[in-house]
């Protein structure tokens, strides 16, 4: 067996060196990770770092600039549309926020991939949509419309309509997202039992951490469009690396900004610094600050900080 062949048994997805931005914006610069068969993944990272992206990779809805994306050995975005379309039968999605068709039921939301993808027999499509309601715990929920079902339930069914087909890789995109802390509960272990029981592949797309370590087998953190660390939860909560460790730990000091630089917003910022530098007290409408160093700024209700738009107009000296 070639190391090629032997990657692709272990492995059932592999990235490599993949580059991929929107515009100008580079995500991801030289991204690599494998996914191993049979086990349950984790990609963490803040929000805004590329991990939803990803999994647009995986399913072929978007093209890298550089590199390869490869799932059970075919490189999906160098398939014609109709073999992509029969590698995208063998991944299940749960969408951020569930994805709910809310114009029809539960039954036929769950329904809905068997019905565009293969010929079943009304009865026996009945009787696979009622296990996956009974598998996640919703039983007798069939004929309910999305609008009728809380938020844990809501997210319940789209996990049912990600098993929905057995597939061999589900994706799951922030699925604790929302959710009170006993239906993240509820979640976190069906998608295990449901991993397991399936003997499938599974990848969990989250910036929770405490709640996906917990559930997976390993992790990837991703940090400046790379994979700043892997490894076993117990690695990665042990690790001393310190994109790793600020993340890991919800640490609000590190190499990991709160900010995110961008040329519309350098003035503003530039503005920022200016003024907690200084000890003045500056107005913007109806907005007030004293500004004694150390300054915390304060935002308006339009998101933009109070003063920053004609600070030359209306500083005055601190009174205090």
């Amino acid at each position: 067996m070639t190391a090629a062949m032997r990657s692709a048994t272990e492995n059932l997805v592999e990235i490599s060196g993949v580059e991929f931005g929107y515009g100008s914006r580079k995500l991801l610069k030289g991204l690599s990770l494998a996914i191993p068969r049979g086990k349950l993944v984790a990609i963490l990272g803040a929000s805004g770092s590329g991990k939803s992206t990803l999994l647009r990779l995986i399913g072929g809805q978007a093209k890298p600039d550089r590199g390869t994306v490869k799932v059970a050995g075919q490189v999906v975005h160098e398939l014609d549309t109709h073999a992509l379309y029969a590698l995208r039968r063998k991944m299940g999605m749960m969408f951020q926020a569930g994805g709910l068709f809310t114009d029809i039921s539960v039954f036929e939301n769950i329904a809905f991939p068997m019905r565009e993808h293969t010929e079943l027999p009304e009865s026996v499509l009945r009787r696979i949509v009622l296990m996956k309601l009974h598998a996640v715990g919703l039983r007798g929920t069939q004929g309910l419309a999305p609008s009728e079902l809380s938020g844990g339930m809501a997210r319940r069914v789209a996990l049912a309509r990600a098993i929905a087909m057995d597939p061999m890789l589900a994706m799951y995109d922030e699925p604790f997202g929302g959710l009170d802390p006993i239906s993240i509960n509820v979640i976190a272990n069906l998608i295990r039992q449901l991993n397991d029981s399936l003997g499938a592949t599974s990848i969990v797309v989250s910036y929770d951490v405490s709640e996906a370590v917990k559930l997976v087998d390993y992790v990837y953190v991703i940090a400046g469009g790379v994979v700043a660390g892997e490894g076993t939860p117990e690695e990665m909560l042990g690790s001393k690396d310190p994109y790793v460790y600020q993340f890991m730990h919800a640490q609000p000091d590190g190499p990991i900004p709160f900010l995110m630089s961008s040329p519309n917003c350098s003035g503003v910022l530039a503005t920022i610094s200016a003024l907690c530098a200084s000890n003045l007290e500056f107005t913007s409408g109806e907005d007030r600050i004293f500004a004694s160093a150390p300054l915390s700024f304060s935002m308006t209700a339009r998101g933009v900080p109070a003063g920053a738009m004609a600070p030359t107009q209306d500083v005055v000296s601190n009174p205090g």
